[in-house]
Formats: structure tokens, C-alpha cells, sequence
């Protein structure tokens, strides 16, 4: 009787080489190939490594029942400063949660010195009435007639990307998936994040940095990501393709 083992495809996509891995098994290396990274369409790079394990084990993409993708395109987006134009939403009266900080200076005492530039400026930063305590009760409700007028702040901004972040949503995210709604159904092709699924963590300035990272490569990756999966369905991958995580999971 003749078993077939599970074949597993990993491909690791850097600034500079395209890594490809077929694994059989648990941990038989049938086949490995490092190649150039193609910025313009990352999936040709890692097409071009795939089709390179397959011919030289002798095996197909159809049979690949494992896929694993990672990248550092989403790092490298964020060092280079080519991400989306992104605005923040934050309750009334912390509008300079981003330029305060835990006041940013890392040098206490040098009156000369130059902090790093936002993602976010102050002049994309704004801000709604509503207000959760710290338990998630309802303290101020979500001033939902100002949509408009803050929608229209947004586009003269210049903004393609929303990161909402309201004071303790992690405690009761109503206030801002309902915001996200009212945004989604007035401005469709907006790119919103909210902080209470992306980070859903006390202390409000690491929850907005985070979901501003998030909202400033989303349309980036979405874009690359699509197109990556696209090509590899139409070479005959069937399985789900998973994506390596920052934290390795």
C-alpha cells in the first residue's frame, strides 16, 4: 500500500530574496530556492521560486495541502514611509494623544531636540463627542449627527485611511464600530481600522499607534494580497494560504 505524505510550501518574501521551502511530511526538505524579490508584483518573485521546488521534486502546486506565506513588505512599508494618507478619530478633547505621548522626549534634557515625524499629523487628527468609563458604560453617547461634517474634514484632509480610537473602547467597542458603520456606509472606499479590534488594550497611546500602523499599510497589503492569492489560485493551489505573523504565530 502506497501513502502519500502532505507536501508544505513556505514562502518568506524580503526586501532583497524571495526564500521558497517544500516540505514533505513533518520535516523532509524536498526542495529550496532563494530568488530575486520583484517589487513591482511580489507574487512573480515568489511564483518564480515556487515553480523552481516543483519541478526539481518532481511535484505540482495542486498537491501542496499546506501554505505558508510570510513578509517583511509590511515593516518595510512602514520604515520607508509608503503607506496609505491616514487621518485619526479620537474622543473630544484628546485630539493630541499622538503629539503628547508619554511626552516623547527621549533625551530629558537636551532643549535642542528634533522628534521623529508622525504618521499622522496634527492637522489629520480629529476628534467626536462620546465617552465610555473605564468599566464600559456608556458616559456620553456617540454624537452621531457631526458624521457628516467630520466626513468632510476627512476628504479635505486628503485622507484615504481612517484609525479610530476611542478612550477605553476595549471595554465596549460600541461607540466605535458604530462610527466605523456610519463612515462605511457614507464613504465606501475609505480604509477604516478601529482600535478595539486591532488592539483592544488599555492606555490610549499605544492602542492608536498601533491601529495607525494598521490603517497606514492596510490598503498596501489588501492590495498585495489579493493579487498574491489570485496568482497562486490560478497556478492550482487549493489549500488556504496563512500568513506568518510579526509575533511568529
Amino acid at each position: 500500500m502506497i501513502t502519500t505524505l502532505p507536501l508544505r510550501l513556505a514562502i518568506d518574501i524580503g526586501g532583497t530574496f524571495t526564500d521558497t521551502v517544500l516540505v514533505e511530511g513533518e520535516d523532509k526538505i524536498l526542495s529550496s530556492a532563494k530568488t530575486l524579490t520583484t517589487h513591482q508584483n511580489p507574487a512573480d518573485g515568489a511564483m518564480e521560486g515556487a515553480l523552481r521546488v516543483m519541478e526539481q521534486s518532481d511535484r505540482s502546486l495542486s498537491q501542496v495541502s499546506g501554505f505558508i506565506h510570510g513578509t517583511t513588505l509590511a515593516t518595510n512599508a512602514l520604515i520607508e514611509k509608503r503607506g496609505a494618507t491616514v487621518a485619526t478619530v479620537s474622543t473630544d478633547g484628546f485630539r493630541d494623544v499622538l503629539e503628547i505621548a508619554y511626552e516623547r522626549r527621549y533625551s530629558q534634557y537636551d532643549i535642542d531636540l528634533e522628534k521623529p515625524d508622525l504618521l499622522v499629523p496634527r492637522e489629520r487628527s480629529f476628534t467626536i463627542s462620546e465617552r465610555m468609563s473605564v468599566d464600559g458604560k456608556v458616559l456620553m453617547p456617540l454624537n452621531e449627527a457631526v458624521v457628516p461634517e467630520l466626513l468632510a474634514k476627512v476628504e479635505a484632509s486628503g485622507a484615504d485611511a481612517i484609525a479610530i480610537c476611542f478612550l477605553h473602547s476595549y471595554a465596549n467597542a460600541e461607540h466605535e464600530k458604530r462610527l466605523r458603520d456610519l463612515i462605511r456606509d457614507a464613504r465606501p472606499d475609505l480604509r477604516v481600522s478601529i482600535s478595539s479590534e486591532v488592539s483592544p488594550e488599555a492606555r490610549e497611546f499605544d492602542r492608536l499607534c498601533t491601529t495607525v500602523a494598521n490603517a497606514y499599510i492596510q490598503p498596501l497589503m489588501e492590495t498585495y494580497l489579493t493579487k498574491f492569492t489570485e496568482r497562486f489560485l490560478n497556478e492550482g493551489v487549493t489549500c488556504p494560504i496563512l500568513m506568518m505573523t510579526a509575533g511568529g504565530g
